[in-house]
């Protein structure tokens, strides 16, 4: 069955970047609304942003002006750039739909900000 993959994460500094990258194998891809979650240790898994259709996102308030969503409808793939990431980012991120399909998470890619 089809799953997201999840790529880019990594060990970063405070301050630091890092870009996200989602293959996401899904044949209604344009059509869908995708997003990125992510779960840090001990919390339940969040929406962090999202990216509709048409190009128009929405952001959780801790990541805006700092994490921007896109979208490549040819290439099926979703990407998160993360700026000024802080310690409180460390978490595995996933992508997607938007609202999720129980069935198509993938294995995420952690992301550890730390010095």
């Amino acid at each position: 069955q089809a799953q997201a993959v999840e790529s880019g994460g990594g060990l970063v500094q405070p301050g630091g970047s890092l870009r996200l990258s989602c293959a996401a194998s899904i044949n209604s891809f344009s059509i869908n609304s995708m997003g990125w979650y992510r779960q840090a240790p001990g919390n339940q898994r969040e929406l962090v942003a999202r990216i509709d259709s048409g190009g128009s996102t929405v952001y959780v308030d801790s990541v805006k002006g700092r994490f921007t969503i896109s979208r490549d409808n040819a290439k099926k793939t979703v990407y998160l750039q993360m700026n000024s990431l802080k310690p409180e980012d460390t978490a595995i991120y996933y992508c997607n739909v938007w609202p999720s399909w129980a069935y198509y998470w993938g294995q995420g890619t952690q992301v550890t900000v730390s010095s």
